[in-house]
């Protein structure tokens, strides 16, 4: 045999002479190791919808929402009147087209300027309440009951609590026990309906969160659920808000939650909700889909605060814990 045949041949390899490493020497993975979730889409909702606008930006969107408007009305006054010079039949048509036109914005105007005028006599209300309160004025506290259960006479939810308001407020003779009254009997109903409308959102916001991989989903879905969350919730409390008063509540809503440091990811009930889910440390989607519910929920609240006509005395203030006890078990285990 060759020595080329030598090297060519088969070559036998004692394994164990080789040191193989063993499963039981690996150190453990700890909490500390495991990404965390943090809710980054619902993060950069806060921080956007928080964040105030320069006043050069607000007179730049002026100036071009004026300038767009002139260039509009300009050119359809020429078209128009070009028709009707050359087609008068059809220029009075289109004439008629854009006379309804102008009536119904005039009506959607004439709605927002109704559902503004609500909006500032919630928060009328509620500064009325906040005085009475802190000044122990039972005439004035009596007179904010009235004048809610004035603000509620349509709402069919609220009738047997408006009469049992009427018996009871003559029998109260102090500011916060006339306010306790008002929540039991008048603002219970609107509260549990507000409460469901932030479960429901919340629950949403972290299905798709933890359901739907693609980039930048988790973001839309938030904002929309955020969105809806909060005029529904402007609606319970003082009906109808309009497009321009949702967006109004919910810049207010985001600077509450700023104010109040409510944004914040790393407190005690965020960092267990994070981590202390089995699935939320097997997949990390499942976690920050329990993170974005839990500040959704927050934000929920936060807009309950905003829209509701008087600030929680004796009734117990929703809690994030429970909303997202109530909105989550069940969807991502126990």
């Amino acid at each position: 045999m060759s020595a080329d045949d030598h090297l060519n041949g088969p070559i036998l390899i004692e394994l164990d002479e080789i040191e193989t490493p063993s499963v039981t020497d690996a150190p453990p993975v700890t909490d500390e190791e495991m990404p965390v979730a943090q809710g980054m889409a619902m993060q950069h909702i806060m921080q956007i919808g928080a964040r105030r606008p320069s006043r050069i930006g607000r007179l730049f969107w002026g100036l071009l929402l004026s300038l767009v408007t002139a260039f509009i009305s300009i050119a359809a006054w020429n078209f128009v009147s070009g028709l009707i010079t050359q087609y008068p039949l059809l220029g009075f048509g289109v004439t008629v087209l854009l006379i309804a036109f102008l009536a119904v914005s005039l009506a959607i105007a004439v709605k927002e300027l109704f559902a503004f005028s609500r909006l500032r006599r919630v928060d009328a209300l509620h500064r009325a309440a906040d005085t009475a309160l802190a000044d122990d004025n039972l005439e004035a506290a009596r007179k904010v009951a009235r004048d809610l259960a004035g603000l509620y006479k349509n709402r069919p939810e609220t009738a047997w609590g408006r009469d049992r308001l009427a018996e009871r407020l003559p029998d109260v003779f102090d500011a916060a026990d006339v306010f306790s009254v008002v929540e039991q009997e008048l603002l219970a109903p609107l509260d549990a309906a507000a409460k469901r409308e932030v479960e429901q959102a919340a629950r949403q916001v972290a299905t798709v969160t933890a359901l739907v991989p693609l980039a930048l989903a988790d973001v839309i879905a938030a904002l929309v659920s955020n969105l809806r969350m909060i005029r529904r919730i402007a609606e319970v409390y003082s009906g109808r808000s309009g497009t321009l008063g949702s967006w109004r509540l919910t810049r207010a809503v985001m600077a509450h939650l700023v104010t109040t440091g409510a944004v914040a990811v790393g407190d005690d009930l965020i960092g267990s909700l994070a981590g202390g889910s089995v699935l939320g440390k097997i997949s990390r989607r499942f976690g920050e889909g329990m993170v974005n519910g839990a500040l959704t929920a927050r934000v929920g609240i936060a807009a309950m605060e905003v829209c509701r006509p008087l600030t929680f005395t004796k009734a117990t203030k929703p809690s994030v814990g429970n909303i997202v006890k109530r909105a989550l078990t069940g969807l991502f285990g126990d």
